[in-house]
Protein backbone atom coordinates (compact mmCIF):
# COMPACT_ATOMS: atom_id res chain seq x y z
CA UNK A 1 0.00 0.00 0.00
CA UNK A 2 2.76 2.45 0.93
CA UNK A 3 4.40 2.30 -2.49
CA UNK A 4 1.27 3.59 -4.20
CA UNK A 5 1.48 7.31 -5.08
CA UNK A 6 -1.39 8.43 -2.89
CA UNK A 7 0.21 6.88 0.20
CA UNK A 8 3.82 7.97 -0.32
CA UNK A 9 5.18 9.86 2.65
CA UNK A 10 2.43 8.61 4.99
CA UNK A 11 3.56 6.88 8.13
CA UNK A 12 1.86 3.63 9.07
CA UNK A 13 2.40 1.64 12.23
CA UNK A 14 3.77 -1.80 11.41
CA UNK A 15 1.69 -4.62 12.87
CA UNK A 16 4.50 -6.84 14.08
CA UNK A 17 7.09 -4.29 15.22
CA UNK A 18 5.00 -1.45 16.61
CA UNK A 19 7.06 1.15 14.77
CA UNK A 20 6.23 3.74 12.14
CA UNK A 21 7.21 3.15 8.53
CA UNK A 22 6.84 5.17 5.35
CA UNK A 23 8.01 5.18 1.75
CA UNK A 24 9.46 8.53 0.62
CA UNK A 25 7.64 10.39 -2.15
CA UNK A 26 10.85 10.69 -4.15
CA UNK A 27 11.68 6.97 -4.18
CA UNK A 28 11.59 5.52 -7.69
CA UNK A 29 11.01 1.77 -7.88
CA UNK A 30 12.11 0.11 -11.10
CA UNK A 31 11.21 -3.52 -11.60
CA UNK A 32 11.88 -5.69 -14.60
CA UNK A 33 9.93 -8.73 -15.70
CA UNK A 34 9.92 -10.77 -18.85
CA UNK A 35 6.48 -11.67 -20.11
CA UNK A 36 7.78 -15.23 -20.24
CA UNK A 37 8.53 -15.12 -16.50
CA UNK A 38 4.92 -14.65 -15.42
CA UNK A 39 3.88 -17.27 -12.93
CA UNK A 40 0.96 -15.90 -10.95
CA UNK A 41 -1.60 -14.03 -13.03
CA UNK A 42 -3.17 -12.39 -9.98
CA UNK A 43 0.20 -10.96 -8.95
CA UNK A 44 0.74 -9.71 -12.50
CA UNK A 45 -2.60 -7.89 -12.46
CA UNK A 46 -1.82 -6.35 -9.08
CA UNK A 47 1.49 -5.05 -10.41
CA UNK A 48 -0.13 -3.73 -13.58
CA UNK A 49 -2.62 -1.71 -11.54
CA UNK A 50 0.10 -0.10 -9.45
CA UNK A 51 2.93 0.59 -11.89
CA UNK A 52 3.56 2.08 -15.29
CA UNK A 53 4.94 -0.36 -17.85
CA UNK A 54 7.45 0.17 -20.61
CA UNK A 55 8.19 -2.54 -23.17
CA UNK A 56 11.83 -3.16 -23.98
CA UNK A 57 12.45 -4.85 -27.29
CA UNK A 58 15.38 -7.13 -28.10
CA UNK A 59 18.09 -4.77 -29.34
CA UNK A 60 19.54 -6.85 -32.16
CA UNK A 61 18.60 -4.20 -34.74
CA UNK A 62 19.93 -1.18 -32.85
CA UNK A 63 22.98 0.75 -33.95
CA UNK A 64 24.70 0.20 -30.61
CA UNK A 65 24.29 -3.57 -30.78
CA UNK A 66 25.52 -3.65 -34.38
CA UNK A 67 28.54 -1.61 -33.25
CA UNK A 68 29.09 -4.16 -30.49
CA UNK A 69 28.95 -7.01 -33.00
CA UNK A 70 31.46 -5.24 -35.18
CA UNK A 71 33.77 -4.70 -32.22
CA UNK A 72 33.59 -8.39 -31.27
CA UNK A 73 34.20 -9.30 -34.90
CA UNK A 74 33.14 -12.96 -34.82
CA UNK A 75 31.44 -14.30 -37.95
CA UNK A 76 30.17 -17.41 -36.12
CA UNK A 77 28.57 -15.17 -33.50
CA UNK A 78 27.03 -13.04 -36.26
CA UNK A 79 25.49 -16.17 -37.82
CA UNK A 80 24.12 -17.30 -34.44
CA UNK A 81 22.59 -13.87 -33.82
CA UNK A 82 21.04 -13.89 -37.29
CA UNK A 83 19.50 -17.27 -36.50
CA UNK A 84 18.16 -16.05 -33.15
CA UNK A 85 16.50 -13.15 -34.99
CA UNK A 86 14.79 -15.64 -37.32
CA UNK A 87 13.81 -17.73 -34.29
CA UNK A 88 12.29 -14.60 -32.73
CA UNK A 89 10.11 -14.19 -35.82
CA UNK A 90 8.82 -17.75 -35.30
CA UNK A 91 8.26 -17.10 -31.59
CA UNK A 92 6.33 -13.91 -32.39
CA UNK A 93 3.82 -15.72 -34.59
CA UNK A 94 3.56 -18.83 -32.40
CA UNK A 95 -0.04 -18.99 -31.09
CA UNK A 96 0.88 -19.69 -27.45
CA UNK A 97 3.92 -17.42 -27.32
CA UNK A 98 4.12 -14.03 -29.04
CA UNK A 99 6.49 -11.09 -29.01
CA UNK A 100 6.87 -11.08 -25.23
CA UNK A 101 8.67 -14.43 -25.43
CA UNK A 102 11.35 -13.34 -27.90
CA UNK A 103 14.96 -14.00 -27.00
CA UNK A 104 16.84 -10.86 -26.05
CA UNK A 105 20.28 -9.62 -26.92
CA UNK A 106 21.74 -9.97 -23.42
CA UNK A 107 23.13 -13.44 -24.22
CA UNK A 108 25.42 -11.75 -26.72
CA UNK A 109 26.73 -8.69 -24.89
CA UNK A 110 30.13 -10.05 -23.82
CA UNK A 111 33.53 -9.00 -25.08
CA UNK A 112 34.55 -12.24 -26.73
CA UNK A 113 32.87 -15.41 -27.91
CA UNK A 114 34.79 -18.58 -28.58
CA UNK A 115 33.18 -21.85 -29.68
CA UNK A 116 32.84 -23.07 -26.08
CA UNK A 117 31.01 -19.94 -24.98
CA UNK A 118 28.62 -20.05 -27.93
CA UNK A 119 28.01 -23.76 -27.32
CA UNK A 120 27.20 -23.01 -23.68
CA UNK A 121 24.71 -20.28 -24.67
CA UNK A 122 22.97 -22.58 -27.13
CA UNK A 123 23.01 -25.78 -25.08
CA UNK A 124 22.41 -24.42 -21.57
CA UNK A 125 20.30 -21.32 -22.21
CA UNK A 126 18.51 -21.39 -25.55
CA UNK A 127 17.81 -25.10 -26.12
CA UNK A 128 16.24 -25.58 -22.65
CA UNK A 129 14.19 -22.42 -23.17
CA UNK A 130 12.84 -23.72 -26.47
CA UNK A 131 11.99 -27.06 -24.85
CA UNK A 132 9.84 -25.16 -22.35
CA UNK A 133 8.32 -22.84 -24.96
CA UNK A 134 7.29 -25.73 -27.19
CA UNK A 135 6.73 -28.43 -24.57
CA UNK A 136 3.65 -29.56 -26.52
CA UNK A 137 5.50 -29.34 -29.83
CA UNK A 138 8.81 -31.14 -29.22
CA UNK A 139 9.48 -31.48 -32.94
CA UNK A 140 9.45 -27.69 -33.33
CA UNK A 141 11.76 -27.27 -30.34
CA UNK A 142 14.16 -29.87 -31.73
CA UNK A 143 14.13 -28.33 -35.22
CA UNK A 144 15.08 -24.92 -33.83
CA UNK A 145 17.65 -26.47 -31.50
CA UNK A 146 19.28 -28.14 -34.48
CA UNK A 147 19.18 -24.87 -36.42
CA UNK A 148 20.87 -23.00 -33.54
CA UNK A 149 23.54 -25.69 -33.20
CA UNK A 150 24.23 -25.44 -36.92
CA UNK A 151 24.41 -21.65 -36.80
CA UNK A 152 27.23 -21.69 -34.27
CA UNK A 153 29.15 -24.21 -36.34
CA UNK A 154 28.21 -27.26 -34.27
CA UNK A 155 26.27 -30.44 -34.99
Amino acid sequence: MLIENEHRGEEVRLLYRNELFSVPKNLCIIGMMNTADRSLALMDFALRRRFAFYDIEPAFETESFRDHQETVGNTKLDKLIETVCKLNEAITIAPLLGKGFRIGHSYFCGDSYDDDKMTAIVEYSLVPLLAEYWVDEPTKAEQWSKTLRGAKGGD
